[in-house]
């Protein structure tokens, strides 16, 4: 599959264009980023791949998938025009800014019969493709609370659109880190039917939310709490499962992450592996963590599937306006 990669930031270049340039049936033909170090950075990793500036300069190329890693604010926008187009397109996170314009993507897929993929790759992080494992083996008997966390401590705020206060730039930490483990929360229990919300933002001169707690209790009563912040000065753990059996913690962050920020490739040895020493605990003993498996996103659609259902990134709108209207009443939603 010919694969045009639309952006090259970070997104582009550590979360993208190293799986689709790995991944047996896709070819990474070209990357539209208008940025001159950008473009040279392309050339010099990547010289088989055209370089272009703009999203209007694929249509007259001969592509069959197209991939969107633009700022926030584009990703619907630019999801529809490749739809228009007649191409396939994986749209990485948050997929829109709004359930509604979700709803209206996953349309336009159906009706021309194109896949439309949201890239929720933190489905294939080493600890939660764990924590599937041991609910999968009913390993923690019947689970009654899932904590997860994704906690940093930057006190400094950077120049950047996630930073800005204006809401057309989806900046929060809700649709940045939210996103994920909102997604992780729906793959494992599904569709809650309940939401509570604590949205705050408290560094200094911060313009948008950096704090943020949700409470999303599912159709089974399982409850899911969910934790995200830029001013955590002490990082709880990764995971916490409670069941009724046993408990399942995790500490530390997957490793794939900063491997692809070093330049490291996924056909690098060891790849995914968690050392020893950040493994978790099934009740109490050290577990080995399963490796992690970005790669497997796209080996999928190279394969023809959709490894990610645009109704789950329709769920996870629907629980971010939720958490918003929770947090601005001060008691739970029903979704």
């Amino acid at each position: 599959m010919r694969t045009a990669l639309v952006g090259y930031g970070l997104g582009g270049a550590a979360f993208h264009a190293p799986f689709i340039e790995a991944t047996p049936g896709l070819d990474l033909s070209a990357v539209v980023t208008s940025n001159p170090k950008r473009r040279a950075e392309v050339a010099e990793r990547y010289p088989a791949a055209r370089l272009l500036s703009s999203l209007d300069e694929v249509w007259a190329g001969d592509f069959d998938l197209v991939v969107i890693t633009t700022p926030n604010r584009f990703h619907a926008t630019h999801a529809r025009q490749v739809l228009e187009h007649g191409l396939d397109v994986v749209v990485d996170k948050p997929f829109a800014g709004s359930a509604m314009e979700a709803r209206a993507l996953a349309s336009i897929a159906s009706s021309r019969g194109l896949r439309l993929v949201p890239f929720h790759n933190r489905r294939w992080d080493g600890d939660f493709l764990t924590v599937q494992r041991l609910l999968a083996s009913n390993a923690l008997g019947k689970v009654h609370r899932f904590e997860s966390r994704f906690e940093r401590y930057r006190p400094e705020i950077k120049s950047s659109w996630k930073e800005s206060g204006d809401p057309a730039d989806l900046g929060s930490i809700l649709f940045d880190l939210g996103t994920h483990l909102i997604d992780q929360s729906v793959a494992l229990f599904g569709r809650p039917v309940t939401v509570h919300a604590e949205i705050a933002t408290v560094r200094p001169g911060a313009r948008a939310d950096d704090d943020v707690f949700l409470s999303l209790t599912h159709e089974d009563g399982v409850r899911s709490h969910l934790w995200m912040s830029a001013l955590a000065a002490d990082l709880g753990p990764r995971f916490r499962v409670l069941g009724h059996d046993a408990a399942y913690v995790k500490h530390g962050m997957d490793p794939q992450e900063d491997r692809l920020k070093a330049g490291d490739t996924p056909a690098g040895p060891g790849w995914g592996e968690d050392p020893e020493s950040a493994w978790g605990t099934l009740a109490g003993e050290p577990l080995r963590t399963e490796p992690g498996a970005y790669q497997d996103f796209y080996a999928a659609v190279a394969a023809g599937e959709v490894p990610v259902s645009p109704q789950d990134a329709v769920t996870g709108l629907e629980v971010i306006e939720a958490a918003k209207q929770s947090a601005a009443s001060g008691g739970a939603v029903r979704l």
